[in-house]
């Protein structure tokens, strides 16, 4: 299992910041992040904690216990409409990277039928996805197959290799390319099946922003520091190193993992932007398949949910980048 918790040597002085995310590939601008003193030469000691389901992240978000977390910013929506907290997303970051796998057995989605689908929490990000694209292909969920929530990736990947009852899964890098290699069958990458989707994000409750906004600000900048030193061509095979010693991969996958990371139509998004077209989808599919209607209803991307000030900030504090590729944003958008 890869390690709990992760920090530089704290600098004397530096401000501390507790990071909340998963131990996942895409977690990688983070470890860079700290490995290589971008964080601490921005004067922040940064320690990274992991939780088994995002439900549980949310919690040490609203308790104080993390000051920032790195999940689906379907989560930062949930905060609002289901438990009334005041969230803001302050980064963007990806499309998901993710796949939706089938075991080996079924070749289509109505194979999925009586069946269970293994999921994070049932009502958020990638449990909705899931929900969508069944909808899609003319299963409900309840009727036709039952939602498990398992918790994170890794653990969705064991539910699916301990018994064939669990039918599938939404995986992104490294497990969707371990589920590849043991046999298990995609049945297409979300992007594909739903369009543009903005899955990856960072936020912080909103008070904590407006009382540490240079904290904030110097972080954001590290981050998007990390983000571009390892989307150097010379830098990747570091890269793939750090992949292999802290998630315990495969050279092979780890290579793979990076290739995806940096896939600049499927991969990170250039300087973690936002993408406001697919926050509305995912405010989309909150709509679309929510079972009650949301206590706090989130308004528009451009309202109260995404907060960009820090993040434009933190940018203008950063050197253009240099040797950097060329993207378009993230899914062709």
């Amino acid at each position: 299992m890869p390690p709990v918790s992760a920090a530089a040597p704290a600098a004397s002085g530096a401000d501390v910041l507790r990071v909340g995310c998963y131990p996942t590939a895409k977690s990688l601008p983070l470890r860079i992040g700290i490995e290589k003193g971008f964080f601490a030469a921005c004067g922040l000691d940064v320690s990274l904690s992991y939780e088994n389901n995002s439900r549980l992240q949310r919690d040490r978000l609203a308790s104080g216990d993390f000051d920032v977390i790195h999940i689906a910013v379907d989560n930062a929506v949930s905060m609002l409409e289901e438990d009334g907290l005041d969230v803001v997303v302050v980064l963007g970051g990806d499309s998901g990277m993710n796949e939706f796998f089938v075991q080996p057995d079924i070749d289509g989605f109505a194979g999925i039928r009586g069946r269970r689908v293994v999921v994070d929490a049932v009502d958020t990000a990638y449990a909705l996805q899931a929900v969508k694209i069944l909808a899609d292909h003319g299963l409900a969920a309840g009727r036709d197959y039952t939602l498990d929530p398992v918790g994170r990736g890794a653990l969705r990947l064991e539910a699916m290799q301990a018994d064939p009852s669990a039918a599938a899964a939404v995986l992104n890098p490294p497990y969707s390319l371990e589920a590849e290699d043991l046999g298990f069958r995609s049945l297409g990458r979300t992007v594909e099946l739903l369009g543009g989707y903005q899955a990856g994000g960072a936020f912080v409750l909103r008070d904590w922003a407006r009382a540490n906004e240079d904290r904030l600000v110097r972080y954001l900048a590290a981050y998007l520091e990390a983000l571009r030193w390892m989307r150097l061509p010379g830098n990747r095979a570091h890269c793939v190193g750090v992949l292999c010693e802290q998630l315990q991969l495969s050279a092979d996958v780890a290579a793979r993992s990076l290739a995806q990371l940096l896939d600049p139509d499927f991969g990170f998004a250039a300087d973690a932007e936002i993408d406001p077209a697919g926050f509305e989808k995912v405010l989309e599919l909150r709509r679309m398949t929510a079972s009650t209607p949301a206590r706090t209803p989130a308004r528009a991307a451009s309202g109260d949910m995404i907060d960009l000030r820090y993040y434009r900030m933190a940018l203008a504090r950063l050197s253009p980048p240099s040797a950097e590729p060329t993207t378009n944003r993230q899914n062709g958008i």
